[in-house]
C-alpha cells in the first residue's frame, strides 16, 4: 500500500507557528521552521483509515498535527495488539526512514487526522540547506527513540509479571487482570 500526500489547498497550509510546538522541530530557528512549513506536504486520513501496513516499504514518516492514531501489530488469528496511541505533536514511522527497512507495525487513524509527511528526500534537502537544523531534527528523533526504548524496557518486566500472575490472560486482556501492574 502506497500513500500519497493529499494536495493542500492554500487555506490548509501549515505555518512555522504550527511546527513550533512539535518536539521533532525543537530548537529550530523561525527561518528553518518557515522553510519546512513551505516544503513539507500534508496528508489527511479519516477515522479508521489505514495510514500504512506492517511490512510496507517506506521512505517517509508522519507528524500528527491534528487527530489521533494507533500503532498496532497483527497477531495470529487476525487479532491486533495496540502498541501505542499518538496524538498531535507525536510522530511515527521514522524507523523505516532511518534504517531503510520495511515498516515494523501498522498505523491507523482513530479520528480524522491531519499529518505532516517528512520524506527521506526532505531530510536530505534539510541536510544540504541547513546542517544545524538537520542535526537538531536527527537528535530529536534519536531522543524520542531512546525514550521509547526506555519505556519498553521498563514495561516488559511489568507485563511479564502480569501475565505470570494471570496465566490465562492474553497480553491483549491484561487490563482485565485483577492484579496490579
Amino acid at each position: 500500500m502506497q500513500t500519497r500526500p493529499t494536495p493542500v489547498p492554500p487555506s490548509d497550509r501549515i505555518t512555522a507557528a504550527d511546527l513550533r510546538d512539535v518536539g521533532l522541530f525543537g530548537g529550530l530557528t523561525d527561518d528553518a521552521l518557515q522553510d519546512l512549513a513551505l516544503s513539507l506536504k500534508i496528508l489527511k486520513r479519516g477515522a479508521d483509515e489505514l495510514i500504512f501496513r506492517e511490512g510496507d516499504q517506506a521512505r517517509e514518516f508522519y507528524v500528527v498535527l491534528r487527530g489521533e492514531v494507533e500503532v498496532f501489530k497483527a497477531l495470529k488469528g487476525g487479532a491486533e495488539a495496540r502498541l501505542a496511541t499518538l496524538s498531535a505533536g507525536h510522530w511515527f514511522g521514522e524507523m523505516s526512514v532511518l534504517d531503510v527497512q520495511p515498516r515494523s507495525a501498522s498505523v491507523r487513524a482513530l479520528s480524522p487526522c491531519r499529518m505532516l509527511v517528512v520524506t527521506a528526500r526532505d531530510l536530505d534537502a534539510l541536510y544540504r540547506r541547513d546542517l544545524k537544523s538537520y542535526t537538531l531534527v536527527v537528535l530529536n528523533v534519536a531522543r524520542e527513540l531512546a525514550r521509547r526504548l526506555r519505556l519498553s524496557s521498563w514495561m516488559w518486566p511489568t507485563l511479564r509479571r502480569s501475565v505470570w500472575a494471570c496465566p490465562r490472560v492474553s497480553l491483549l486482556r491484561i487490563k482485565r487482570c485483577r492484579h496490579r501492574l
